[in-house]
């Protein structure tokens, strides 16, 4: 449309009060001039406003495009028409992906949920400072009896793999301050793991977009970097403490699905290195779970874990200390009762034993 064209829309946007009613807008300059500027939390409430805003916020061209900006993976041609089989094509994918996966509600987890048939696929993004650094999309099989009994676990780089990126090592971050380097890459690297059911049409963010830990490697020296989304039976969102208590008493069991990224050749001006990426899925003893039991957990998650809505809640760091914090007390109490198990047992053979040897002397 043209510049006069706009500006002629512009004037009658106004009414006899001397007030902007967008309503008076054409629905072609809402949508290209307006809608297509707007990212998805945005484009969204604008579709709550009104039913035309609604009705023009459904263009799944629209949606489209937001998906492609913040997630580069899911242009890839696998996925095109996958998610264009969604219920409501880029928008439920949106819907699905964009908030942090929070819980699962006992109610609605479904031990009988059928395994998807065609597999899983991952679409991961990693970037640093904004900038894209690493995009994949990784199909894994979950039908052979191999998959289903062996740990879990998805690999998104081949072992002789290794990703070259423009992240270098600055001179001020060398020698004894490893740690601000560390740091540095805590608040400037991020990372998106959208995991795909191509049979029920679902999906889940299992990415805490920020990581929850950076550590270098004792023996190695690569940096590692693990992400961390927490799915638990239920729990709260307005701090870690208070979460940590309604998981402790509602939700016997939680289950973490960590993503560890290993990075190497961060020498002093040297280029950073992405050797591994990988994802599994491990409960509160630690114990990584087979692929059945993974998909069972995950599948859960994507059906009901996210609530399609973007929860004012503690980020994904807070959450996975609250984690470890209530996996540290659990590990403890199991603990007590085994020791107090094992006093018990010592007393008991003890008494037996003093008892059968008082019946031979005073027989």
């Amino acid at each position: 449309m043209a510049s006069s064209d706009f500006k002629t829309a512009q004037t009658t946007a106004v009414d006899h009060g001397g007030e902007a009613t967008i309503s008076a807008l054409h629905p072609d300059i809402i949508r290209a001039h307006i809608l297509a500027r707007l990212d998805g939390p945005a484009l969204a409430s604008a579709a709550c406003a009104s039913s035309s805003l609604h009705a023009l916020s459904a263009d799944e061209s629209l949606w489209r495009d937001v998906c492609r900006s913040m997630w580069p993976s899911v242009a890839d041609p696998r996925l095109r028409h996958l998610i264009s089989s969604f219920p409501s094509g880029h928008r439920s994918f949106f819907s699905d992906s964009f908030p942090i996966l929070d819980r699962v509600p006992p109610h609605e987890f479904n031990p009988n949920r059928p395994s998807p048939s065609s597999g899983l696929i991952s679409a991961v993004d990693i970037y640093y400072q904004g900038k894209l650094v690493l995009s994949r999309v990784q199909e894994t099989e979950t039908v052979s009896e191999w998959f289903l009994c062996s740990p879990f676990l998805v690999d998104l780089l081949d072992p002789k793999d290794s990703v070259p990126t423009q992240i270098r090592r600055a001179p001020t971050a060398a020698g004894n301050d490893d740690g601000a380097w560390l740091k540095h890459l805590e608040e400037n690297l991020t990372l998106s793991w959208i995991l795909i059911d191509p049979t029920q049409k679902r999906a889940a963010n299992l990415s805490s977009r920020r990581p929850v830990s950076v550590w270098r490697h004792w023996l190695t020296g690569e940096i590692q970097l693990r992400f961390a989304s927490v799915m638990v039976g239920d729990g709260g969102c307005s701090s870690s403490r208070r979460w940590l208590r309604s998981a402790a008493a509602a939700a016997p069991e939680m289950y973490q699905c960590g993503i560890l990224v290993t990075c190497g050749g961060d020498k002093e001006g040297g280029e950073l290195h992405v050797r591994e990426v990988g994802m599994h899925v491990e409960d509160m003893e630690g114990k990584h779970l087979n692929g059945k039991e993974s998909l069972l957990v995950l599948g859960n998650a994507m059906d009901g874990g996210v609530r399609r809505k973007a929860r004012r809640c503690t980020d994904g760091r807070e959450r996975y200390e609250a984690y470890l914090e209530l996996r540290r007390e659990r590990r403890e109490r199991k603990q007590r009762r085994e020791s107090a198990l094992d006093f018990a047992c010592i007393v008991t053979g003890v008494s037996i034993f003093v008892l059968f040897w008082s019946l031979l002397l005073f027989r």
